[in-house]
């Protein structure tokens, strides 16, 4: 159920997207727990200088290339799993799309079962 939002540079082509969709969805499937039929993205282009990532912050040198990774999913994980799941992200953006580690930055939003509508108009996850 986490709604992923990957925003990336535009120009890059359909293989380097599926790649870097299958690597964060993937990652998901094996550190935190999400059943591997359990798929929302939206990936978004931007165009040279709509993605700004400052290039040293926390002294992590990031290229024009960055990639940023916003996942919504319910409270719960552990920070182990949490850990697991950045390290699995930037691992496979790396070894599927070519993505240097430092140019992967994932931001987690948690929320609770009333937080979300799959469609009707009802809160699926929420009873009562």
């Amino acid at each position: 159920m986490p709604l992923v939002q990957i925003s990336v540079p535009a120009g890059k082509s359909a293989e380097f997207i599926k790649s870097v969709s299958g690597g964060v969805h993937d990652a998901m499937v094996a550190t935190i727990d999400i059943p591997s039929a359990d798929r929302f993205q939206a990936i978004c282009e931007h165009p040279s200088g709509w993605l700004v990532c400052d290039p040293t912050y926390l002294g992590v040198e990031r290229s024009a290339e960055a990639i940023i990774v916003r996942i919504t999913m319910r409270s719960g994980r552990t920070n182990e799993k949490k850990r697991a799941l950045y390290k699995a992200i930037a691992q496979n953006l790396h070894d599927r799309a070519g993505v240097r580690k430092q140019d992967v930055m994932v931001v987690l939003f948690e929320n609770e079962a009333i937080d979300w509508s799959f469609g009707e108009g009802e809160a699926q996850y929420s009873k009562g």
